[in-house]
Order: C-alpha cells, then structure tokens, then sequence
C-alpha cells in the first residue's frame, strides 16, 4: 500500500519557512521563474524557495513589464507557478498595481505568494520615486494587513534609487541606503536596492543599510561566494534568466531556419 502524499503546507507556514530562509546560515539565493515549468526546473535543482521576475512574466505573457499587463493576468500567473510547486514563492509584484493595501494582500494570498517585491517607481504618474515616507507608509500598511489576514507575507522592498540614475553615484547610494533603512523601520522583511553594482557600491549598500539586503546577480557583478563573504542576505537575477534563455531560443531558430530553405 503506497503512502498518501503530505499536503502542502500552510502559506503562512510558507512565509515563516521564507522569512526564516533570510537568517542563514547561508545566503539565500532565489532564481527567477517566469511559469510553471521553469519553476519546477528551480525546485528540482534543489532550490528552497523560488522568486518570480515581473519582466520575464510581463514578457511571456506577451506584454511589458513596469505593469504594463493586466493585474488579472499577472495575479493568475502566479497562481499557477505558486500550484506547481511546494516551496514557498515570493512573486515580483511590481508596485502593486494600484490596489489598496486590504485588496492587494487579499490577491497575493489567494494566488499563494508566501512574499513579495514592492517597488517605490511610480509606474503610473511621473514615472519617478514615490516618496519615501509615502513609500514608508504603504509598506507599514501592507504589512499589518497581511498580518490581520493570517499570513504575514515576506515582503522584499525594491528601492529604485540606482535605475532612476538621478544625481551623482554618490548620491545615487545615499538615497538607496536612507529609503533601505526607512523601509526596513516601516516593516519590510528585507530590502531590494536593484541596480547594476561593482563590488564597491554593493560593500557600501551592504553596510550601509545593515539590515537584511537582496542583491541583482548580474554577470559582470561579484561573484556569488563574493556576495556571500561581503554580507548579502539574499541574491535575484531579476529577468536575467529569462533574457539568456530567450537568447539561446533565438540562437535555435535561427539554426533551424537557416538549415532548411524551402525553394
């Protein structure tokens, strides 16, 4: 007689098993998934939890990322890579898609997200930085509705500072790192200062923000065991995965197409 496979556990258990990941004794490092199957590539790697790319999702869909696809779509994509899946999933969820912090939650629950990214772009205004304090005060909101919900969802602050390239390099870290601390104060679980950083830059975010800090992998950035000796808690590579596999894709077919020529 075979075993009944174990059912899944909780979200909020996911969550905790998430959070809990951010402490060590390793540094977390979380592959980006775009769907079911990719994510299922990540979990039996071995994996112990799984980041989406907004990007990549945005762009398998057949739109834009900077939450250019409809809310439905993207909620619904992470559904099915949250389901295909028993590891806790943390899901790139932009900058909220305008919901309120109640409604918001709500969806990430239902669609099975144990965390996700919150970014401070104002997507649809200036396309500038929201204000920090206002930024701040989301992130307090969302973080006590989701523990009014029962799940207190893992939430990783994307700071936007080192895109938006405003001001001197300088001046650039200083702001990362004020809106890094402010938002770990407010309640993030951990902080996203996305960029495109040499080892210098991520030493000073690292030591500056000294809190739980998620960093870009990228293939001319420190190494992973660098990252790790240098003090990151956490590593993404953001659509990177998605953008090599769709190179090599390209690369097939163009092989193919230039293999048989039909007259």
């Amino acid at each position: 007689m075979t075993e009944s496979p174990m059912p899944p556990a909780p979200l909020a258990e996911k969550a905790r098993i998430l959070r809990e990941l951010h402490q060590g004794p390793g540094m977390l490092v979380l592959p980006n998934a775009w769907d079911a199957a990719t994510a299922r590539v990540f979990e039996t790697a071995g994996f112990p939890a799984i980041a989406t790319s907004s990007a990549a999702v945005a762009n398998a869909l057949g739109y834009e990322d900077h939450e250019g696809a409809p809310t439905d779509e993207m909620f619904a994509a992470a559904a099915r890579i949250t389901a295909s899946v028993s590891v806790p999933v943390t899901v790139d969820f932009e900058a909220g898609y305008q919901l309120s912090p109640e409604e918001f939650v709500e969806r990430a629950i239902a669609a099975g997200a144990a965390g996700f990214n919150f970014e401070d772009t104002d997507h649809h205004g200036s396309g500038g930085l929201v204000a920090p304090e206002q930024q701040a005060e989301r992130i307090a909101a969302l973080k006590a509705a989701a523990r009014k919900a029962g799940v207190d969802l893992v939430l990783n602050a994307r700071g936007d500072s080192l895109l938006q390239r405003s001001g001197a390099r300088e001046e650039q870290i200083a702001d990362a790192v004020a809106r890094g601390k402010l938002y770990l104060e407010a309640g993030a679980d951990c902080v996203y200062p996305i960029g495109f950083y040499d080892e210098e830059t991520t030493i000073a975010l690292v030591q500056g923000i000294d809190g739980p800090v998620n960093i870009l992998s990228w293939r001319d950035g420190p190494s992973l065991p660098r990252l790790a000796e240098i003090g990151v808690r956490r590593v993404t590579f953001a659509g990177g995965l998605f953008r090599t596999l769709m190179a090599t894709l390209t690369e097939t077919a163009t092989q193919l197409r230039a293999s048989y020529s039909p007259d």
